[in-house]
């Protein structure tokens, strides 16, 4: 059925609409998901060490995290993706699709992410560590809202957020409207689910020396009172240098989990919670 329109109105309940569905879509994937992001940053912010606080394997780190922080530690650092949920539908529900909704949506999602991945960085329990606010009060105090503070890494979430989204929806669009719908609504979830999987694999293998760079650059220094990751390209070559091409692609395998099946359910939700807002609004 096609959007109710009527001008300024019908714009406005347009855009509430998809803000509804993205938010109401985005919130069940990060409620679902974020013990994999937790994973993802780990892995991608540990250097080759081999002490017995490093995680060998996607199984060994929750075990390691469960066994050390128990249950709540895979749940480090949600608060912030929660937060911003809001505001970065709206962003995508007024901005230009792919590469441009991706890059206006860094700059909102950015201050969120130094505070996430700072979180997220922290092994000790979760009742150990401090809140997000008063983390967020720490950075701004310390290191102000620039580029070495609230808002470092903003380069490389520019990069991981502008390839992502272009390449994710491109892929999306493009392929669902060149396999046939089903009219079967079973078959019909299935067809919209593995294209969402394949967007979210496809998207995450291309954008993620990104974000090994960002989670570097947001998250504890090798050497305490030492700046080593500052600039986005910068980071990719000293991880290329000192670690190897492998080493850009840290944290892969809990990304794609992550951002395959977890992609594919919010862009069926975000469809499916629109359609109904349409239906019934």
């Amino acid at each position: 059925m096609p959007a109710k329109t009527g001008g300024g109105g019908g714009f406005r309940r347009e855009a509430a609409q998809q803000i509804l569905a993205g938010g109401s879509a985005g919130l069940m994937e990060i409620c679902l998901m974020h013990p994999l992001d937790v994973v993802k940053t780990r892995f991608q912010i540990q250097r080759g060490t081999t002490d017995s606080n490093h995680y060998k394997s996607l199984g060994d780190s929750f075990l390691k995290i469960y066994h050390t922080e128990r249950l709540f530690g895979f749940y480090k650092g949600i608060l912030p993706p929660i937060l911003v949920e809001t505001p970065k539908r709206a962003v995508k529900a007024f901005a230009v699709a792919g590469l441009g909704s991706g890059l206006t949506e860094a700059i909102v999602v950015n201050p969120f992410e130094v505070v996430k991945v700072g979180l997220q960085a922290n092994r000790d329990t979760y009742a150990q560590q401090p809140s997000t606010l008063s983390y967020a009060r720490d950075i701004i105090k310390t290191k102000g809202l620039g580029l070495q503070g609230l808002n470092k890494g903003l380069t490389a979430t520019l990069g991981r957020h502008g390839i992502f989204n272009m390449v994710y929806f491109g892929f999306y669009f493009n392929v669902k409207n060149i396999i046939p719908v089903n009219k079967n609504p079973i078959l019909e979830f299935w067809r919209k689910f593995g294209i969402g999987l394949l967007s979210g694999i496809t998207a995450s293998i291309i954008n993620i020396p990104f974000d090994v760079a960002k989670s570097r650059i947001q998250g504890p220094q090798p050497v305490p009172g030492e700046i080593k990751y500052i600039t986005c390209f910068k980071t990719m070559a000293t991880i290329y240098q000192e670690e190897g091409f492998f080493a850009l692609y840290k944290g892969l395998l809990p990304k794609i989990i992550r951002l395959g099946p977890g992609g594919a359910l919010m862009l069926l939700a975000y469809e499916y919670v629109y359609h109904w807002l349409q239906e019934n609004w």
